[in-house]
């Protein structure tokens, strides 16, 4: 017979062992009432009837303990599934926690950083408040003094103040001559005579009589006449600035004249 035949004898359950113990007597009581054919009806029967009790029981304890297996199985997958959950669920609530948490760790970092942001904002505040107090105010600039201006110059009114009132007004417009130069055209003119006019000569004969200290004629007066002077030609201000303007022109300077002009 072959090994493996027999081998798997050895993994059967107590359950099973008691199965086939029941099966294995029930099999010897039949065999004694077949061999003994002559034995007691009496005692036949009670045989068969412990038989029957044998088989019932045998397999009543086999039922029994396999719905106990079953029910220790059923128990243990119950309760691994339970732990399973309660497992996850602990996981599962952990993390929870865990977000929660940073989530207020995170908050709170955050309102920190807000409040220092804060309090450093003030402090350069009043850093920046303290530097202005100490800086002093600037003093007030004086109040300027009025400049006086110059006192309008003043002339004599005679042929001296007359001269030099007209080298004043000449120097400003850039008209060239001497006091010596203009001073001897006007003696030889006019003797120095503002209101001199003559009536004799060509000029007086066209109509255009030379008038004033140097003699002009309304032409030439006209055309030489000097800005800022006026336009009376008997003015001796007026008279001799023109002459002069004039003879600038055509002599290079009064200074260059000695004689008719």
């Amino acid at each position: 017979m072959p090994k493996h035949a027999t081998s798997g004898l050895h993994r059967l359950t107590r359950t099973h062992k008691l199965s086939v113990a029941g099966v294995a007597a029930a099999g010897a009581a039949a065999l004694v009432f077949a061999v003994v054919p002559g034995a007691d009806a009496d005692q036949a029967k009670s045989q068969a009837t412990a038989v029957e009790n044998v088989k019932p029981v045998a397999f009543a304890a086999v039922g029994t303990a396999a719905k106990a297996q079953q029910a220790t199985i059923t128990k243990q997958a119950d309760d691994s599934a339970a732990k399973g959950k309660a497992e996850a669920a602990a996981k599962k609530a952990a993390a929870e926690k865990a977000a929660a948490k940073a989530k207020a760790a995170a908050r709170a970092k955050a309102v920190a950083a807000a409040k220092a942001e804060k309090a450093h904002q003030a402090k350069q505040a009043a850093s920046r408040s303290a530097v202005r107090a100490a800086i002093p105010a600037a003093a007030p600039k004086p109040a300027a003094k009025p400049v006086a201006k110059p006192a309008a110059k003043t002339y004599p009114d005679n042929l001296d103040g007359w001269i030099r009132e007209s080298l004043d007004v000449m120097a400003k417009k850039g008209i060239p001559g001497s006091y010596n130069g203009i001073h001897r055209n006007i003696i030889r003119e006019s003797s120095g005579n503002p209101m001199a006019i003559n009536l004799w000569d060509i000029n007086a004969k066209n109509g255009i009589p030379s008038k004033g200290l140097l003699q002009v004629i309304d032409p030439t007066f006209k055309t030489w006449h000097v800005e800022g002077t006026s336009w009376n030609i008997y003015d001796p201000v007026a008279n001799i600035t023109a002459a002069c303007n004039y003879a600038a022109d055509k002599y290079g300077s009064m200074d260059n004249v000695n004689s008719a002009y």
